[in-house]
This record gives structure tokens, C-alpha cells and sequence, in this order.
């Protein structure tokens, strides 16, 4: 399980923050011993060596949140960070040896630094305010870090105290999608060639959706064949200012996840594969670097607008290369694809006309065209998660498609609906992905309610954890605040999407969720942002 896999690497990060000089009778000597560390009697490893200052070790700002489940909030205008957890508030300014714990003063051994675009917090002194009990032994080298209560008897294996519905709402993935895509949630319409607003508009997204519980973005870095950094394969964005190809005049996925880090947050790098315009087939209002330009072959025309064609091998080749190249220039937290694979609004009047790719590249001898399309797709997925552990082992990779990956009436294998199916309209066959472990997760959109007939949360929800039980690939829920307050059956109450998500708690495959979108969480419909704070324990 992905997530889980993080929080463990990140509190055995949080064992180290524990200064030598305190945990024994004397400073430790230099040595090349590694050291061992357990936390409530779990062997720990860590992929990433703290910063060691003045004997205090110093970690990302992730892992308060992540690691030990507190809120964290960063503000960036002064440079100041408030960590919260079971009324304990701790307040810590960048530079600044001054702590404010509870509204009295406190002195620290080593001030909140920034390293490489990472707020470094002194570990020791906060995991300490936070109740955490730890025993250093020298002769060993072992670091053991227990929780308040814990005892070697105990059977709680995640590594912390509480209910479970504590440890649901403090140790989940809790994700926002950010879309780009005709200015959906940033940058806005208003921002567009402004660079100041857009990063003004970014940070305090940012600081709302962390006050709501959200550890997570996934920000839609290519939305239509282009890109939101400077990029030698594809054209900048036309969202950032109005234009295709113009440059913005500086890097907003730099930024972007900069400031996701400072806060503690995860920043995803979101990829559209194969969509290259929303609307319209005119490749003369394209920039000049546009793949439909430079590489028309490639291209299909279908409802009025342009895709790539999975089809050919090429063109696949070029989307890999071009997320690999954000892979291996950034500092991102996962690669991350929506559920735009083939369109779905095919009809016979209205083909994707790949007669000719699949008489060219049907190298597998499908009879169908169908099953043709399902290989392009898989081949795609499993190439591009091989590029990504390869490059980066520690990134996810994970997809989100459509809810339904088939329904019961067309094979007994799927679920108990009747809604449009991934794997007969978009060729995705999830099943495929997850068994091969092409994927770390799988994020399936769930946008239903529990009383909608052709595809109840609950029956859905369930087919998914069933599906991925034991194969070790994560499910995280795509779900929809979006869609409360609209007149479709069971949405007429916030409290829908909070009964969703004591639903899931049941499940132990699933580890967390994912909200489509952004703004719909920031617009708190039906008051669900006071709903959202009390179910994470957010103050």
C-alpha cells in the first residue's frame, strides 16, 4: 500500500530528528553503523537521509502531516508554520529559533529552515510536544519511538494511538485534483499573463484546501498537449496567457511544487495522454510546437476535436517521453492520469477513425478492433509505470478512470451496474493494470450517490476494494463535491459525500481519497467545508 509505504518512511524520518545529545549520557560518535529504527515495534526504513545541524536533525515539513497525521498549515506571507494535534498548536517562523507552543514562548536548538525548496522542521522538539516517546540506544544503534499507550502486546500496526476513525481521517491520502483545462480552478481566466496573480491565486488555494484536511494536490500539468514549465518537447500552455507557445516568464510547476512542499502537502504532476484540443480541429490556431503541427500522422479527428492516437507506437512513445521529462527535471510526489484515453463518445456516425493505425500496428493479430485498442492502452500504461520505477522507484504512478469498469449484465466478473463502461468505451481495462502492477494505485471516479440506481456508491466502492484485495496496489476514491447540491438523486445534502467516507473507513484497501474539484471544495456547497474539518480533525 503506497500510502501507508510514505507514512512509515516518513516516521522513520521523524526518529531521526531526535538530537544524540539528548537521548544519551554523551554525543555519539562517529560511525559508519547504520541505524535501527522501530517505531511500536515495526522494523522502519528511510529513503531519504535527514538534514543533520548542530546535532538536531531537521525533516521535510511532510512529515508532521503525513507521518504522524498532524495539521499543518503554512503561511506564506509570514513565513510561518502551525501544527496542530490533539490540542496541542505549535507556531514555527522560518529562520527564527523562537517556538510558540500552546501561547507561551519556547527557544529551539535549531531554527525552520528552507533546504531546496523544503520547509526542514527540528523533528525532536516538536515530536516531543506532540507526546511522542522515544529511546535512543547507543550501544545498539536503535532508535525506538513508541506512541502514548503502546505496549509490545499491542495490535495496532499502523504505528499510532486512536480509534480507527482517528487513524482513517489522520493517516489517508486526502487529495484535491487542480484543473487547468479552460482555466477550471487555476490559474484563473482574470490571471492569465499575470504572473504575481497566479501565484497569489495558487498559495492561497493552497492554504484553503489545507484548512479543509487536503495533504494532497494533483495538478493538471498537461491539459491539452501542452505545459504548464518550459518544455523541449510540447508548447507552453494557452491557460497561463491567453496565447499557445507563449511563455508565461517563469516556471509554475516549479512554484507550484515548491509551495506544496513548504506546506507539507504532495504535489502529483497530473497528465491528459492523448487529448490535444477541447474544441476545434483548426491546427493553424495551435502553437507552432504543437504535436498536431509537427506530427499530423499522429493525429485523429473525432466530435470536433483533435486527438493522438494510441494507436501508433510513436505517438504513445511521445507522451511517455514527454511525462518523463517532467519525471526527471522535478521534484514531484507521483505521475498521475485521468480517464482520457480513448474518447467514449464514439458512435458509428461519429467514428475514431484508426482503420489504417490498426491495418499498420496490429502487430498482436486482434481480430477486433476493441481488444486492439484495450492492448495499445495497456501497453501504454505498463511502458510508461516501467519508465517511471525506473527513473524514480519512490514516485507513484496511479490512474483514475471512469467508475465502472463493467457492468454484471456484460460480464459476471464486473459490477452490479449499468452505467457506461471504461473497458468497452475508453479501452481501459483496469483489471489488466492492477493485476500486472503496472500501476501503485488506482483512484476509480465514484461520482455517484448511494441512491443512484444505475451505480450505487456503495455497490461500486466495494467491487474496487474486492478488486485490488491483495494484489497490493492502492485504491484511493475519486469523489465529487461537485455534484452537491445538484438535482441529481441523493446530492441535495453535504452530508452525502461525509456518509461516503465513513463508508469507505470499512475497507482497509482503500487509503484515502481523491475530490474533483478544487473549487467545488473551496465553494463549501451545502456548508461542507465545516463538515470536511470535523470529519479530518482539522481546528
Amino acid at each position: 500500500m503506497i500510502f501507508w509505504k510514505k507514512a512509515l518512511m516518513a516516521l522513520s524520518l521523524l526518529l531521526l530528528m531526535i538530537s544524540v545529545t539528548g537521548m544519551a549520557d554523551k554525543p555519539a560518535a562517529a560511525s559508519d553503523t547504520p541505524i535501527t529504527m522501530k517505531l511500536d515495534g515495526m522494523l522502519l526504513t528511510s529513503e531519504v537521509a535527514p538534514y543533520i545541524k548542530s546535532n538536531t536533525t531537521l525533516v521535510p515539513l511532510r512529515v508532521i502531516s503525513d507521518g504522524i497525521g498532524a495539521s499543518v498549515q503554512w503561511n506564506g506571507t509570514e513565513k510561518k508554520v502551525t501544527i496542530s494535534q490533539s490540542g496541542t498548536t505549535i507556531v514555527l517562523t522560518l529562520g527564527s529559533r523562537t517556538a510558540i507552543v500552546g501561547g507561551s514562548t519556547a527557544t529551539l536548538d535549531v531554527a525552520l529552515q528552507s533546504v531546496s525548496g523544503r520547509t526542514m522542521v527540528p523533528l525532536r522538539f516538536v515530536s516531543e510536544e506532540l507526546g511522542l516517546n522515544v529511546n535512543w540506544n547507543q550501544t545498539t544503534r536503535v532508535i525506538t519511538l513508541t506512541s502514548p499507550g503502546w505496549t509490545s502486546g499491542s495490535s495496532n500496526s499502523s504505528g499510532s494511538s486512536g480509534t480507527s476513525d482517528e487513524l482513517a481521517a489522520s493517516n489517508s491520502l486526502r487529495g484535491a485534483w487542480i484543473a487547468s483545462v479552460s482555466n477550471l480552478d487555476w490559474p484563473s481566466s482574470a490571471s492569465r499573463g499575470n504572473e504575481s496573480k497566479q501565484k497569489q491565486e495558487f498559495t492561497a488555494q493552497l492554504d484553503k484546501l489545507q484548512a479543509e484536511g487536503i495533504n494532497a494536490v494533483f495538478v493538471q500539468v498537461r491539459p491539452s498537449a501542452d505545459a504548464l514549465y518550459p518544455s523541449s518537447l510540447v508548447p507552453w500552455s494557452q491557460v497561463l496567457t491567453g496565447t499557445p507557445g507563449k511563455d508565461p516568464g517563469y516556471d509554475p510547476l516549479a512554484f507550484m511544487i515548491e509551495e506544496a512542499h513548504k506546506r507539507g502537502m504532495e504535489f502529483h504532476a497530473w497528465f491528459n495522454p492523448f487529448r490535444v484540443t477541447t474544441s476545434g480541429t483548426d491546427t493553424s490556431k495551435l502553437a507552432a510546437a504543437s504535436v498536431a503541427r509537427e506530427h499530423p500522422a499522429w493525429i485523429v479527428k473525432e466530435s470536433g476535436k483533435l486527438f493522438l492516437n494510441p494507436g501508433i507506437p510513436d505517438a504513445r512513445q511521445h507522451i511517455i517521453d514527454v511525462i518523463m521529462e517532467v519525471v526527471n527535471n522535478y521534484d514531484i510526489d507521483g505521475v498521475h492520469l485521468d480517464d482520457y484515453f480513448y474518447p467514449s463518445d464514439e458512435t458509428t456516425s461519429n467514428p475514431f477513425d484508426d482503420s489504417a493505425a490498426f491495418k499498420a500496428y496490429n502487430t498482436g493479430g486482434f481480430k477486433t478492433k476493441a481488444d486492439w485498442r484495450r492492448s495499445n492502452i495497456n501497453t501504454f500504461v505498463h511502458d510508461l509505470g516501467s519508465a517511471v520505477h525506473s527513473a524514480k522507484p519512490q514516485l507513484a504512478f496511479g490512474i483514475s478512470p471512469s467508475g465502472i469498469w463493467r457492468n454484471q449484465s456484460t460480464d459476471p466478473t464486473g459490477s452490479a451496474t449499468s452505467g457506461r463502461s471504461a473497458y468497452d468505451t475508453e479501452y481501459a481495462d483496469a483489471r489488466t493494470w492492477i493485476l500486472g502492477r503496472y500501476i501503485d494505485y488506482i483512484a476509480p471516479q465514484v461520482y455517484w450517490s448511494f441512491d443512484t440506481a444505475a451505480a450505487p456508491y456503495d455497490k461500486v466502492v466495494s467491487w474496487w476494494a474486492n478488486e485490488v484485495n491483495g494484489t497490493g496496489v492502492n485504491l484511493y476514491i475519486g469523489m465529487a463535491p461537485y455534484k452537491i447540491s445538484s438535482p441529481e438523486k441523493g446530492w441535495q445534502s453535504a452530508q452525502e459525500l461525509i456518509d461516503q467516507l465513513k463508508y469507505n473507513e470499512q475497507f482497509s484497501q482503500i487509503q484515502g481519497s481523491i475530490f474533483y474539484r478544487s473549487s467545488s471544495l473551496l465553494a463549501s456547497p451545502l456548508g461542507l467545508t465545516d463538515l470536511l474539518k470535523a470529519y479530518y480533525g482539522v481546528n
